[in-house]
């Protein structure tokens, strides 16, 4: 693969002579709205910065040169002018966002004086607003460039420290309660914030997969015992490919990874059905092996080859979770239904659980509860969010889930 960052272009918070994704600073006195703010800019695209108050908006400035501004309802009248007087010294080029009625006074005296001081204001964005106005009010910065070409090196991306763990939840169907999230890989690239997985996982063949892998389960690690402390035990899923289970050495180093705290209620693999079908005797093999240090494998897209699961003399599965297509618009459509019935029926009679993914609707979810799914999971219930978010977004456990 080829690395796209020239070294004579290697400075922090650029990508070659400009950046190609727009960043945001957000200002106000209040943690929780600089969060709330960060989130929500960042699902819009942008790489976020915050400064609490106007004695650390120089080193932001430096640091971070944002394109946007965002000044927060918690801003009080004589933190607003040291943060105009610091923008005018550092020769800000960007727009400033009040986040207010247009008809208040201090919103009023804001943008008067920006002008003054000919700062690009941007039309107020009232209080309360939606994700929808947000981004009306900042849609000339949303980043309009390509995605990465080519694609980035994984090697870069693992030396650099731009991978990270986001986790979507797996819900109960039948008591709507969390049971369990799946950690899914990202990027957070210097310039193009959160990059597709397209565009930096590599081949199975490629070396640098089974780095890739072996990133993807320190980092669940470490986030499960993140989030033992902040929330309680999360049961967590990870994707892995067959090929990381041919190497006897690689599955016995994880074994020796997994936590022995009690609260510690499994890890769950999940390895594409086409892959599990392609190597069935080996996934079989290194199931029973990993039972014993308490790792279950997940049968994960599982479509028109789920016969292909019949007959076994050993089912070692826990779960299996049905393929997207085939739980989208099931509500309408018969075949659907009756590769779904057939899945679970297959799930059910070997004790093991099984998931809708891609639930988005309210029609979805009805479908699946009539089928009988134990499990959905999909953007009705969330999207998927990094570690600390989503420890936010979790509620407190009240027991420890079911072992796997």
């Amino acid at each position: 693969m080829n690395h796209i960052l020239p070294n004579e272009y290697a400075r922090p918070g650029w990508f070659g002579h400009r950046k190609l994704t727009a960043r945001a600073c957000i200002a106000d006195s209040k943690k929780h709205l600089r969060t709330f703010l960060s989130e929500a800019l960042e699902d819009l695209g942008f790489i976020t910065s915050e400064c609490a108050d106007a004695g650390e908006l120089d080193g932001v400035l430096d640091e971070h040169r944002p394109d946007l501004l965002v000044l927060g309802v918690s801003v009080n009248g004589v933190e607003i002018g040291r943060i105009l007087e610091t923008l005018v010294k550092k020769t800000f080029a960007g727009k400033v966002l009040i986040i207010g009625h247009p008809e208040t006074i201090m919103v009023k005296a804001v943008r008067q004086i920006g002008e003054e001081y000919h700062i690009d204001m941007l039309p107020p964005l009232p209080t309360p607003f939606s994700a929808g106005t947000l981004r009306d009010s900042v849609v000339t910065l949303l980043p309009q460039e390509p995605a990465p070409s080519p694609a980035v090196d994984v090697a870069e991306a693992l030396k650099a420290g731009w991978l990270e763990l986001w986790y979507q939840q797996k819900i109960n169907l039948r008591t709507l309660v969390p049971l369990g999230a799946e950690a899914l890989v990202r990027m957070r690239h210097p310039a193009w914030g959160v990059v597709p997985p397209a565009y930096f996982i590599p081949d199975v063949d490629d070396p640098h997969f089974h780095a890739l892998s072996d990133f993807v389960i320190s980092r669940a690690i470490e986030d499960w015992h993140y989030l033992l402390e902040q929330k309680g035990p999360v049961d967590l899923s990870i994707n892995l490919p067959a090929s990381f289970l041919r190497d006897p050495a690689a599955v016995r180093e994880l074994c020796r990874k997994v936590p022995e705290h009690p609260a510690f209620g499994g890890l769950l693999f999940e390895i594409t059905s086409k892959e599990v079908v392609e190597n069935l005797d080996l996934i079989v093999e290194v199931a029973r092996q990993v039972r014993l240090h308490n790792i279950a494998i997940s049968v994960d897209n599982v479509g028109t080859e789920w016969p292909s699961l019949m007959g076994l003399k050993h089912f070692p599965f826990v779960e299996l979770k049905v393929d997207q297509q085939f739980v989208t618009g099931a509500a309408d459509d018969r075949l659907k239904q009756t590769v779904c019935r057939h899945i679970i029926e297959l799930a059910h009679d070997h004790g093991a659980r099984v998931l809708a993914q891609g639930v988005e609707t309210r029609a979805d979810f009805l479908t699946a509860h009539g089928l009988g799914f134990d499990l959905v999971q999909g953007y009705l219930f969330g999207k998927p969010m990094g570690v600390k978010k989503f420890a936010r977004a979790r509620p407190a456990a009240t027991g420890s889930e079911p072992k796997l």
